[in-house]
């Protein structure tokens, strides 16, 4: 897998859908060694489980320790450090990490308990716990989901739970932004696993998934969090880590030189979407004949920042999505499989951000 590519597979078989798409990335290759202490850091930023929204889900990590066994690497561990307000090892309990440490055999490692170091960043004095400076290769599974404070969160704020508390103390009185680019200089950024299952509208703690049904892969965390802006609808500027992260030499935010390879073109997982409340005051106006979750949620996204401009207060008109529109007509849809609309945004599935720009036209 090259830096500028970025793997997607769709489906509901999550622990499958991982060993496939690690398969797809050569990943045994890329890490090479078999004797090479491997950590994968999943985002269990509060103890909750993985369908509200805020943390990794459980079948990516069985996938992703069963895929590298099966390839021979042994020494494994997984890695973590909750956010400040929450305990890590209430969140491995919370997430059923113990039980999967168990039957695998690999370590779980509580960062808010290790060790750390100074490291210069790039011109930033930043400490790091100790235990995942001393991996060899280091796998990022973050969530796709909204932040309060950052916009999003995906692979570069991720990083967060590589250091200590007093650390991420310091972050907040500092302002996020510089210090996560700064963090990416010195912290490992070998390949990122997202989960782009149902993370949550806006909010890192959870509690309005967006049902998706999708996995993505990377090598770049520069690139993977622009992707991740466009596909929930932000440009990339409103997100300022990421042009610093960028500009400090960590990878490349042009996401219109990326190679996007899709596993299972075609098959995105249909089927009855998840909704709180605040999501099905969205949906109202969509009308939705077989939509594939990954095109349905990117519509979701768009239309919360619609919202967010004031532009959903007076609309009267429905939007067409789903498959179920191939080879009908209409006024408005989303998606290649209304190409036949007189007004069509095309796509498949379409970014949230460009959805946006043509919702704004249309509505």
């Amino acid at each position: 897998m090259e830096k500028n590519e970025i793997l997607m597979i769709y489906g509901k078989n999550y622990k499958e859908m991982t060993k496939e798409i690690l398969t797809s990335a050569k990943l045994a290759e890329q890490i090479g060694d078999k004797k090479k202490k491997i950590g994968l850091k999943p985002n269990l930023v509060v103890a909750k489980t993985p369908d509200s929204g805020a943390t990794t889900h459980m079948e990516m990590i069985e996938g992703t320790i069963e895929y590298l066994q099966e390839n021979g690497f042994k020494n494994i561990s997984i890695t973590e450090g909750s956010w400040v307000g929450d305990r890590t090892q209430a969140a491995f309990r919370v997430c059923g990490y113990p039980e999967v440490a168990r039957k695998y055999g690999v370590k779980l490692v509580d960062n808010q308990q290790d060790t750390y170091k100074s490291y210069n960043a790039k011109g930033m004095q930043l400490n790091v716990c100790d235990f995942p400076m001393s991996l060899d290769f280091l796998i990022n599974m973050p969530v796709l989901k909204g932040h309060c404070q950052t916009t999003i969160t995906c692979a570069l704020k991720n990083n967060k739970g590589l250091i200590p508390n007093s650390e991420k103390r310091k972050f907040h009185t500092m302002g996020l932004h510089k210090p996560i680019a700064h963090l990416a200089t010195v912290v490992p950024n070998d390949f990122i696993l997202v989960d782009n299952i149902c993370g949550d509208l806006d909010f890192e703690e959870g509690g309005n998934p967006v049902t998706m049904n999708r996995i993505m892969a990377f090598r770049d965390p520069v690139l993977c969090d622009a992707y991740v802006c466009e596909t929930m609808g932000y440009p990339v500027s409103e997100v300022a880590y990421i042009g610093m992260a960028e500009k400090l030499g960590v990878g490349c935010a042009d996401t219109s030189k990326a190679k996007i390879i899709e596993l299972n073109e075609g098959c995105n997982a249909k089927g009855k979407i998840r909704m709180t409340r605040r999501v099905q005051e969205l949906a109202k106006y969509v009308e939705p004949v077989d939509a594939c979750s990954a095109c349905y949620g990117s519509l979701i996204y768009a239309l919360d920042r619609l919202n967010d401009m004031g532009m959903l207060r007076n609309c009267k008109k429905k939007i067409a999505i789903g498959q179920g529109y191939k080879g009908q007509t209409g006024e408005i849809g989303i998606g290649h499989c209304t190409c036949g609309f007189e007004k069509s945004c095309k796509g498949c599935p379409p970014k949230a951000i460009d959805m946006v720009e043509f919702l704004k036209k249309e509505l």
